[in-house]
């Protein structure tokens, strides 16, 4: 029973990660990513590929300045998940996918705010105790439907 308990308990940590990520993107928190990522993680979404939390810090501040074009301050995106799946691999590592479904909120003419459908792949590793993502990649499955046949093949 307690290994059981223990799988819930790393599971929901490992979630919590996904969640955390998205509010602190779409919150301007990037200082705060080492709470979701490894220090030596790397990051391949939209706007490149990203090693190292330094790396990813800058990569994602640079990501601000070119997609806030009305001047706000805020990135214009909203970036809910959902059918997170997550496979423990051993005692502290594990991997992952979810949905993304990015919203863009302004800067662009079109109302619709459904900016693209995608999917991650996750690797994640506990260190000291806590969950870390130390390995992510964004495949864009929707305006374009060239997502590698292994995105989905953890089902």
């Amino acid at each position: 029973m307690q290994d059981e308990i223990r799988a819930l308990l790393d599971k929901d940590e490992i979630r919590d990660l996904r969640i955390r990520y998205s509010h602190l993107l779409d919150g301007n928190r990037i200082d705060a990513l080492d709470r979701v990522f490894a220090a030596d993680a790397v990051v391949e979404v939209t706007v490149g590929r990203m090693e190292g939390l330094e790396a990813i810090k800058a990569g994602l501040k640079d990501a601000y300045t070119l997609f806030d074009r009305n001047g706000r301050g805020h990135y214009p995106f909203m970036h809910p998940i959902a059918n997170h799946l997550i496979e423990l691999t051993g005692p502290d590592s594990a991997t992952g996918s979810c949905y993304l479904i990015d919203f863009e909120t302004a800067s662009k003419s079109d109302p619709n705010p459904l900016l693209l459908l995608g999917l991650y792949a996750d690797e994640y590793r506990r260190i000291d105790g806590a969950w870390r993502i130390t390995q992510t990649r964004l495949d864009v499955v929707w305006p374009t439907s060239e997502a590698p046949p292994e995105s989905n093949s953890q089902a």
